[in-house]
């Protein structure tokens, strides 16, 4: 699920159904130098400590990557956005991702 902020994956733990869901998290230098990488990971990751801990599936596994607008975006459209995200990801595909016609 891609957000002005952030992309969201997430994927089914193939062997661990009844483990705890697990997070990572991504940076890359297109969005700026190690400041704004780690600026931008740690605003993921207070996002995801708030927001995925009451939300994240069982055996679950989720990555959060970070775009240029997750260092300024302000907090609570971050946290709407996350909870959006999560949001469209338990209705599952839509018709376009399923094959269908639009």
């Amino acid at each position: 699920m891609v957000t002005p902020a952030f992309v969201l994956q997430a994927r089914a733990q193939p062997d661990a159904a009844s483990c705890e869901a697990r997070v990572g998290f991504t940076a890359s230098r297109r969005i700026g130098g190690a400041v704004v990488r780690n600026r931008a990971r740690r605003r993921l990751k207070a996002l995801a400590a708030r927001v995925l801990a009451a939300r994240a599936r069982v055996g679950w596994d989720y990555v959060l990557i970070a775009r240029a607008e997750a260092v300024t975006r302000p907090w609570p459209s971050l946290v709407a956005d996350l909870e959006d995200a999560l949001a469209r990801l338990e209705r599952g595909p839509g018709p376009a991702a399923s094959g269908g016609t639009p």
